[in-house]
């Protein structure tokens, strides 16, 4: 499925002739539809959102911008088909997309052959390391979701944990870059289990889990469907000790399909965008995680999510990059690279030639579920 938006109308959905304004083409390929539609539905209505409202403001240095849309349905060969078309035969000068790591990881070699300036929007640290001349990220990396936790579980006195993972792209990436750097917190995984994200229920693993001597913690890998499952399971089971989930499911949808009090004392890290007024005044955040949360809730009527927060941040930096260095791809990956300071919904995003993701652990809140909703872990 393919989605133009100009400043006036969106009028690909209708079968309608668009009118000629854009000047700046950019594209994205997300999955808006299927089972990542949680993470991409509000991905594409963000930068629906955003492209609106610099147009309606004059565009970019007084052009306006066209945005290009593919919804790839978290397929990776559909991603890789919509990003040589983006390339090809729309002409795109930039990429914003890959909802999930296995789409990105499908576009990656089209923008690189291409030259074409790429900001992911998923969650692996293979993304960017090593690091690609014209491939960026947004969102925290699943090394640093593992470093977080375990500096949490290290502060509890946590020193023996059971280890349940989806097998799709995320969660198995999250699992490996885990049992990498979990030695460095003295925690020993004592039980590893795994699931398909398609499972409907994960009682026979945490059982296995359950049953190991010496636990006292569960780490769950994974995002969609399987983590909400994992937590319903576990607190059927009565497993009664801590439940740490990955920052794959950071979104009040999460709390909705595992039930509130399933939930309950869940803890994950996740970006300040969920917990926007629990934040002091003093934090440089807090006007650009309410003032996006609200403008978001206000045109969808859907509550934010943090993989909106996402796409705002690569759509702001790009917007920035184009503002910077015109609409030439080498150029603009070059102004992407030089950014410094971006005050995002993700954390304070400093990039270079070196580094294209630019957040470091200070980026991330660790929230605790109360209530059925958010809280931060003080």
């Amino acid at each position: 499925m393919k989605l133009t938006t100009t400043a006036l109308v969106t009028l690909a959905s209708l079968g309608l002739a668009l009118p000629a304004l854009a000047e700046i083409r950019i594209g994205a390929t997300l999955s808006a539809t299927g089972p990542a539609s949680f993470l991409g539905d509000p991905e594409a209505k963000t930068l629906e959102m955003l492209v609106e409202e610099v147009n309606t403001a004059g565009g970019i240095n007084g052009e306006q911008i066209e945005l290009v849309m593919y919804d790839d349905g978290g397929d990776p060969n559909k991603a890789r088909t919509f990003a040589t078309r983006l390339v090809e035969d729309d002409e795109v000068v930039a990429i914003i997309g890959g909802t999930t790591t296995g789409t990105t990881m499908s576009i990656i070699p089209v923008a690189e052959d291409n030259e074409i300036p790429f900001i992911s929007l998923a969650g692996a640290v293979d993304i960017i390391e090593p690091v690609k001349p014209f491939t960026f990220k947004t969102p925290h990396t699943d090394r640093m979701a593992c470093q977080k936790i375990f500096e949490d579980m290290q502060a509890r006195s946590i020193t023996k944990i059971g280890l349940i993972a989806g097998t799709d792209g995320f969660g198995a990436s999250m699992q490996a870059q885990c049992k990498g750097v979990v030695g460095n917190y003295g925690i020993e995984i004592v039980a590893e289990e795994t699931y398909d994200p398609k499972d409907a229920d994960m009682t026979p693993q945490l059982t296995n889990i359950k049953n190991t001597d010496g636990v006292q913690a569960v780490l769950n890998t994974g995002f969609g469907q399987g983590p909400s499952i994992v937590t319903r399971n576990y607190a059927q089971l009565a497993v009664g000790l801590p439940l740490y989930q990955s920052h794959g499911v950071a979104s009040k949808s999460y709390i909705e399909l595992a039930g509130a009090e399933a939930a309950e004392g869940v803890r994950l890290p996740a970006a300040a965008l969920l917990v926007a007024d629990l934040l002091p005044d003093s934090d440089p955040q807090k006007p650009v995680v309410i003032g996006y949360r609200d403008s978001f809730q206000a045109k969808t009527g859907a509550p934010v999510s943090t993989f909106g927060g996402h796409a705002y941040d690569a759509f702001m930096i790009l917007k920035a990059a184009l503002e910077k260095a015109g609409a030439e791809p080498v150029a603009i990956r070059d102004a992407i690279r030089e950014t410094k300071g971006y005050v995002g919904t993700g954390g304070i995003v400093n990039l270079s030639a070196e580094d294209h993701l630019g957040l470091d652990l200070s980026a991330f809140k660790m929230l605790e579920i109360k209530g059925g909703d958010w809280t931060i872990v003080q």
